[in-house]
Order: structure tokens, then C-alpha cells, then sequence
């Protein structure tokens, strides 16, 4: 017999301590891994703050447009026109007071 005894008892051992191992690996995998929980938990809370950042920028997208609109040719604003050239020029009314 090639086998004896003592050898039959470390091969169900072995399995076992094979399989332990596999499923520990399997285990820190689903929780550390590329794929794993925490990972995916950080990608969630990344995904909430990038959405309130598009929020933000719709807005602020929005208020361009409605402000570049207000300054075409098919549509003028002239309150509009008269802040953006007393801005962007320097214009200012004889008797204005500029406060800095």
C-alpha cells in the first residue's frame, strides 16, 4: 500500500485547509476588492457629490444663457446693457457716487 495511515489524515486536512483558504480570499474580495463593497460604497458617495456639482452647473448654465439671450440682437436689455458697459467700460453719470 503507497499510502499509510498517517498520510489519509493530512489529505482531508489539506482540503479543508484549501478550501478554508479559497474562501477567505473570496470573502476579503467581495468586501476589499475592485468590485467589492467598499468600493462601491465610495463610488456611490462620489456619484451623489458629482450630482449635486451638475446641479450646480445646470444653474449656473441656465443663468448664462438667460443672461446672453438678454443681450442679443433679437431681444436687448437695455438695464442689462447699461450695468455691462458701466462694468466692462468704465461709464459712469455725472452726478453717480462710486462706492468700493
Amino acid at each position: 500500500m503507497l499510502l499509510s495511515k498517517k498520510s489519509l489524515g493530512i489529505v482531508p486536512f489539506m482540503f479543508f485547509l484549501l478550501c478554508f483558504l479559497l474562501s477567505l480570499y473570496f470573502a476579503l474580495a467581495t468586501v476589499q476588492g475592485d468590485y467589492g463593497m467598499v468600493k462601491r460604497n465610495q463610488i456611490q458617495s462620489d456619484m451623489v457629490l458629482l450630482d449635486q456639482e451638475l446641479a450646480q452647473l445646470k444653474t449656473k448654465v441656465s443663468k448664462l444663457k438667460n443672461r446672453t439671450h438678454r443681450l442679443s440682437d433679437d431681444f436687448l436689455d437695455f438695464d442689462l446693457l447699461d450695468t455691462q458697459a458701466r462694468f466692462i467700460l468704465g461709464f459712469i453719470k455725472p452726478r453717480e457716487i462710486i462706492i468700493n
